[in-house]
């Protein structure tokens, strides 16, 4: 009887006399393999779209030398038959830190201790999170033990790079071949340069502090290239040489999420670069925004583990959106692929590498085409890294990395026998080996069986039914022996029934001997029953498992998410008391017509056949309410890094997906200012946007977008309640000084870029110069009346005019000043004593402000305060006597006003934006609800809705949680249901990134 063994004829190797290598050799003779190995009868899967049946390849030397049919072997071939057998493209993981150690962060907060302000090296960039010159091999070590790992999941070839910093420098290309020297393995020392948002863990520099100041720092260091490239520079800047010199390198950014993907794209766009961008596994709740991104994308698959929701009240815990991301996030490869998105796959974030198969097959089980698979670990990285002449296919010149395996990839029962990297084999299960993998008909004393054996060839696992009773079934295999033990029916007590056979012909057809429960011994026969075709069995499987239910993505994909984006609508109400904030006044039993998001017309038993009809009978109608202070909807709040952060945007980091926007809406807010925080004395630019839910960042901010800039005054700025006190200023006359200085340096900036001659682009003292030349405006952070009174004499000096004092609690001292000078008062209707510098606050402030002429509004600086700024108006009533309608403007008319918006909303007029609210009751009344909060004509809340979403988000949550129940009783792990709280930020919130 013959075992079956492929047999490997060895053949000794061609001495090439006539080859010289440079490098001197000192132990023995230096001698060149110049054999061929052939591979034969295999069907060879040359790309994920494309095969050869019953066909052969030859390697020599680590490349491939030929694929095809018909083939004749060279003489000096080894041959190797694989007939039954497939071959793949070995895998390429397009980003990993493969043999390089991330650097341990400095200890401590960066806002403790003596903050570094300065960059720490010479002759590098100004800033020491930018690192374009860091070269991935100067830290690489390779990692043979890691190496094995990636090997046994098919890789043949990582992209690896030093993860730190926001620009990270070259990353290496190299081949997972542990017999190879380092100069064999390294394949690219320039693969492709690496960006991110976080900061480098080598610097203690404070500068970024926020997700914003990263981006605006990448557009200054792009800025500051271009200026270098031109030859203008007189310092030498090795950074920036060596960001010249990867431009044209594959730009890979660590996005980390659909949102910052976008972000990046954002600033790509702005300098002409197309990033490829490293998701975070959350594309699918906006393929529309990543599709038009053009960008290829790398995707984790980091899928979540389901909640433990056993307990009831921890369950409550979890909020619906990270319960849907939990169903929804492994449909993300598929939805990628059907929009025709380009992307690669990775092992980043998965915390084993062995956990990439499962991972796959439930992508594939969620829809994902096997063939895109196998592009997105093939063809498709080799493509993005520039190399598919070399990597990622089986074609003549390319490397011999390849796989030999049992089956189809991905199909179930397939196994990964060997995995070639650059022509030298990695045995990952010998498939010489006999496979006894299938379904058997065991009969045995009579008795006929039903016997299923699975798993890796050497490793089996074994099933043995009698009828439709299972029986308890353990499997040994060794050198071609197997052992099966199993229960025995018959008796009332377990025993068990052992057989043994050796596996010799043929594994369809095996006999042994079989001991009983009760000691006697016979024989048994085990044959195989027809095997189906992988492609069959899977499509059986497949059809037999029941599909997984995955729930829709709305818009935002959490709670209270439309279906669709919302669209304008013609609407016709009838019969209410508008509150016009014009001459009109107030108008009772009037209709308002809304057609193409205008307000159309206004008047008494207005008739409009294709409007939706609302009887406003008894309730009130107005202008939606404006916010000109606010911190919902935004990622960062502060950029603390430096005294000036004028170049930051909070436009950069609008959040559609907060909560808070749709609560706001519940209150009647239509538009809000979204401030920079009070960390120093000029801080960000602002983002004034409209509440539209669901719309995407860019979307929510104003079309032809008023340009606003928060400065500061008071305790914040000079540090008062922080724990360091090194940064300039640290008193309030600071604080004047360096406004006088900084005015300063914009005018002599502005100077410069009008005279014709060469200048480098500051994007600070850009945003600077627009304040003096009255294109931007200023919304400052103030309190105390000497300080106000101060930066009103520097405007003055600068010849321009402050535009908006926000809180101004002292506003009641200098109001007449404030008239003459111009500016307007954003203030809290009631809030005082909250800390020292507050404490002359009284409740009057609104009402003396407004009486004396000055332009003023109320606002919140408060997520939950936004929610009820009709009733902190009304406070303004009690409170100083103003009249009703004047105190529903100060939020109103006068905050648009202030916002330079007034033309567009703030009042019921004809042409305005139809940004409307229709309130149960008197709209400065505690008891008023809104009804229905209108933006452009498209109803962005509705309280019968909300009601009625109230109860869908109880059955989805319910629905999700028997999912995850269902999950957690089928042994999957879980993650403990946890709350995770949202931040709330306000004007003194300090974060940072990592």
């Amino acid at each position: 009887m013959k075992k079956l063994l492929l047999s490997l004829t060895v053949i000794c190797g061609i001495l090439n006399s006539y080859s010289q290598d440079y490098f001197p050799k000192n132990d023995g003779v230096n001698t060149t393999n110049s054999n061929y190995t052939v591979f034969k009868n295999a069907t060879i899967h040359t790309t994920p779209d494309t095969e050869i049946k019953n066909g052969t390849l030859i390697i020599q030397k680590g490349k491939i030398v030929q694929v095809g049919n018909a083939i004749t072997p060279p003489a000096n071939s080894v041959i190797i038959d694989l007939k039954g057998k497939h071959i793949y493209a070995s895998f390429i993981d397009p980003f990993t830190n493969f043999g390089i150690e991330k650097p341990k962060r400095k200890g401590g907060s960066p806002f403790s201790g003596n903050p570094q302000y300065e960059a720490s090296r010479e002759g590098y960039y100004w800033n020491d999170h930018i690192r374009p010159e860091t070269n991935a091999l100067t830290s690489f070590k390779y990692d043979a033990k890691k190496a094995t790992e990636y090997v046994k999941e098919g890789f043949g070839v990582l992209n690896t790079h030093m993860p730190d910093g926001i620009v990270r420098g070259t990353g290496l290309l190299v081949a997972l071949n542990n017999e190879g020297t380092e100069g064999d393995r390294l394949l690219s020392d320039r693969s492709s340069q690496f960006l991110s948002f976080s900061k480098s863990n080598k610097s203690k520099q404070i500068y970024p502090t926020s997700l914003m100041g990263a981006m605006a720092l990448l557009r200054q260091m792009y800025h500051d290239a271009d200026w270098y490239a031109g030859g203008n520079a007189t310092n030498k800047d090795l950074s920036l040489e060596a960001l010249n010199r990867n431009k044209n390198l594959p730009q890979i950014f660590e996005a980390g999420s659909r949102i910052n993907g976008f972000r990046a794209d954002k600033v790509g766009d702005q300098f002409k670069t197309q990033y490829i961008l490293v998701g975070g596994g959350d594309e699918y709740a906006r393929i529309d925004k990543v599709k038009a991104t053009n960008a290829k994308y790398i995707i984790p698959l980091d899928f979540p583990e389901a909640y433990d929701v056993s307990d009831p009240f921890m369950t409550n815990l979890v909020s619906l959106g990270d319960m849907k991301h939990w169903n929804q996030a492994p449909t993300n490869p598929s939805v990628l692929s059907k929009n025709g998105i380009t992307f690669s796959l990775t092992t980043h974030k998965l915390k084993k590498i062995a956990d990439l198969k499962n991972r796959i097959m439930k992508a594939i089980e969620y829809g994902l085409d096997k063939k895109t698979a196998i592009a997105a670990l093939t063809t498709v990285p080799a493509q993005i890294l520039g190399k598919s002449n070399l990597l990622g296919s089986i074609k003549k010149g390319s490397y011999a990395n390849f796989l030999i395996t049992k089956s189809e990839l991905f199909s179930k029962d397939n196994i990964i026998y060997e995995n070639w990297v650059q022509g030298h084999k990695n045995v990952v299960n010998d498939m010489n080996v006999t496979d006894i993998n299938g379904n058997y008909e065991l009969t045995l004393a009579g008795k006929t069986y039903d016997m299923s054996i699975s798993g890796k060839p050497t490793k089996p696992k074994a099933e043995i039914k009698l009828g439709e009773t299972k029986l308890g079934t353990k499997i040994n295999y060794k050198n071609d022996w197997v052992t099966i033990t199993f229960t025995d029916t018959d008796t009332t007590k377990t025993q068990y029934t052992r057989i043994v056979s050796s596996i010799t012909d043929s594994p369809n057809f095996w006999s042994g001997k079989a001991i009983l429960p009760n000691g006697a011994q016979t024989s048994f026969s085990a044959k195989k029953k027809p095997e189906e075709s992988s492609e069959k069995k899977d499509k059986k499987s497949t059809d037999k498992k029941e599909k997984p239910e995955v729930l829709p993505v709305v818009y935002p994909n959490i709670a209270y998410g439309n279906s669709q984006l919302l669209k304008s609508e013609s609407l016709l109400f009838k019969n209410a008391t508008v509150w016009t904030n014009e001459t009109d006044g107030i108008l009772t039993k009037t209709d308002v017509l809304v057609k193409n998001g205008k307000i159309s017309a206004i008047g008494k038993n207005l008739n409009d056949s294709n409007a939706k009809i609302i009887d406003a009978t008894g309730k009130h109608l107005t202008s939606g309410i404006v916010d000109e202070h606010s911190h919902i909807a935004a990622a960062a709040i502060n950029e603390a890094g430096h005294n000036s952060s004028a170049e930051v945007t909070i436009e950069d980091v609008v959040s559609p997906d907060d909560i808070d926007i749709y609560r706001n809406l519940a209150g009647g807010v239509t538009s809000i200012q979204i401030l920079h925080g009070s960390a120093n004395p000029i801080g960000g630019r602002s983002a004034i946007i409209k509440l539209k839910w669901g719309e995407s960042a860019n979307n929510l901010i104003y079309r032809n977008s008023p340009k606003f800039i928060k400065f500061a005054l008071g305790e914040n700025v000079k540090q008062s309640n922080w724990q360091s006190f090194s940064r300039f200023p640290q008193s309030r006359m600071g604080v004047e000084q360096l406004y006088i200085d900084y005015f300063s340096r914009a005018k002599e900036y502005h100077k410069r870029k009008t005279s014709g001659k060469p200048y480098r682009k500051d994007t600070e003292m850009e945003v600077l110069a627009e304040i003096i030349n009255g294109q931007r405006y200023i919304s400052c952070h103030s309190y105390v009346q000497s300080e106000i009174n101060m930066l009103m004499k520097v405007a003055e000096k600068f010849n321009f005019r402050i535009n908006t004092f926000t809180h101004i609690l002292e506003g009641y001292k200098l109001a007449d000043k404030m008239a003459t000078h111009g500016v307007g008062g954003s203030t809290f209707s009631d809030w005082w004593a909250y800390k020292y510098e507050v404490n002359d606050a009284i409740p009057y402030n609104a009402a003396i402000m407004h009486k004396q002429g000055v332009v003023t509004a109320i606002n919140s600086d408060d997520g939950e305060m936004s929610r009820r700024l009709n009733q902190e108006a009304a406070k303004s009533v009690k409170y100083g006597g103003v009249s009703e309608e004047d105190a529903l403007k100060f939020v109103t008319l006068n905050p648009a006003k202030l916002l330079h918006i007034d033309d567009r909303v703030g009042s019921i007029k004809i042409g305005k934006d139809a940004d409307l609210v229709l309130w149960t009751d008197h709209p400065l009344s505690i008891y008023a609800k809104a009804e229905k909060t209108i933006i452009e004509g498209a109803i962005y809340f509705d309280l019968e809705k909300d009601k009625a979403m109230r109860k869908s988000i109880a059955a989805e949550r319910n629905k999700l949680s028997t999912m995850m129940l269902k999950a957690k009783n089928s042994g999957l792990k879980t993650q403990p249901a946890k709350k995770k709280e949202k931040q709330q930020f306000e004007c003194e919130t300090l974060e940072t990134i990592n």
